[in-house]
């Protein structure tokens, strides 16, 4: 068994814990069929990915010409609408998180999700697959409220990282996340990071920055044994 050097892990949701594209792709493209949009592939919605369903949709969007901002709220709550109802038809956790969460967890080390989905939709994607015990807290991308600039306080934002960190009582905290956003977070909290390579991720995975890098959720476990080593 290999010893655990952190005392708690916060986790990304979409790319690195679950396979969510799928079921964001289908709420896309239902928002994007009722403004009179062409759909996009859903393969390709992984390029939308990061940064939150607000952002996901504008991206799509703005490839098609843009909208007036009146319109395009209108189409992001029927978006944020359709995938209330359908955010866990397709969406899996990824190879191996089952067996290193439940690893994980047999060493003492506390886990927390920190995620820019809103917080509603995060618990309760993890409810429905049967994960949301493993983790002591959800960090959605509206739990932290809205900072002095009227934006929520969401990832690249040090706030939810830091907050998770707290509520794990964490000595040694590591994130672990697919996105440039999550590596930003990750350096502006003091707090060394893991990139995901296997997700979605907005740069090549070897210029996100992080401390290590791993291809598959097999890995985390070694890969942080080797980190504790290099941070």
């Amino acid at each position: 068994m290999i010893k655990i050097p952190f005392d708690a892990i916060g986790f990304d949701l979409d790319g690195t814990l679950l396979d969510t594209f799928r079921d964001l792709g289908a709420a896309v493209n239902h928002a994007l069929r009722l403004g009179g949009f062409a759909e996009v592939p859903v393969e390709t919605s992984k390029d939308l990915i990061g940064g939150g369903a607000k952002i996901m949709l504008a991206r799509a969007i703005e490839a098609q010409g843009g909208l007036p901002e009146d319109e395009f709220k209108r189409l992001y709550k029927a978006m944020l609408g359709y995938y209330e109802a359908n955010n866990a038809v397709h969406t899996v956790p990824y190879p191996g998180v089952r067996e290193a969460l439940a690893e994980l967890a047999s060493q003492g080390v506390r886990m927390a999700v920190v995620t820019n989905k809103f917080e509603a939709f995060a618990r309760a994607v993890l409810t429905q697959l049967d994960l949301i015990d493993a983790f002591e807290t959800v960090i959605g991308g509206d739990s932290l409220g809205k900072g002095e600039d009227g934006q929520f306080l969401a990832k690249p934002h040090p706030a939810p990282l830091l907050k998770a960190r707290e509520a794990t009582e964490a000595g040694r905290f590591v994130f672990v996340g697919d996105s440039s956003y999550d590596v930003r977070a990750a350096r502006a909290a003091g707090v060394p990071v893991v990139a995901a390579a296997y997700g979605y991720c907005d740069l090549p995975a070897h210029d996100l920055g992080a401390d290590a890098e791993i291809d598959s959720f097999d890995a985390l476990i070694p890969a942080l044994a080797g980190l504790s080593r290099a941070v």
